[in-house]
């Protein structure tokens, strides 16, 4: 009769599938610590790489700059030298020399100076912290318009009344 017996019922495939899942989710976050550790890791080690390029660009640049000075203060020694050789006392072209730098170093300031708000993110603030403000902007200008409407139509009716415009 053990012959006869029939197999157990089977289980609800649902549980079946259910099962691996829950699974797989349970070694995920088992593991979740680790590979968050690892990018953190990674991170870290990238910062620590990216520091100390951008402080040797840092130092290739400030030689550069250097270097570009000694090139510029050439050029005017020799424009001053070519100055001197056409009849142009030294005291003269020094002065021109020195001259034509400040009136350069002045463009140059007023530039930078120009362009130093945007060093805030201007655009960005604004966004960030007032997100509202375009539309205020918009009602200023519509309340605006719409004064301007009433002060016309006010100066029309005191001109078919015959009165004098304020």
């Amino acid at each position: 009769m053990a012959a006869d017996a029939s197999p157990p019922p089977e289980a609800p495939r649902d549980d079946d599938e259910a099962m691996p899942l829950l699974r797989a989710a349970a070694a995920l976050l088992r593991d979740l610590p680790g590979v968050l550790t690892d990018r953190i890791h990674l991170l870290s080690l990238e910062v620590r790489r990216a520091m100390a390029a951008l402080a040797q660009m840092v130092v290739l640049g400030l030689l550069a700059a250097i270097f570009c000075a000694t090139a510029w203060l050439a050029l005017w020694v020799g424009i001053t030298a070519v100055l001197m050789d056409a009849g142009l006392s030294r005291p003269w072209a020094c002065a021109l020399v020195v001259g034509v730098n400040i009136v350069a170093a002045l463009l140059v300031g007023l530039r930078a100076r120009a362009l130093a708000p945007l060093l805030a993110l201007p655009a960005t603030l604004r966004r960030l912290s007032d997100s509202d403000a375009r539309e205020r902007e918009l009602m200023r200008e519509l309340e605006r318009q719409q004064q301007q409407q009433q002060q016309q139509q006010q100066q029309q009716r005191a001109q078919r009344e015959g009165q004098p415009q304020p």
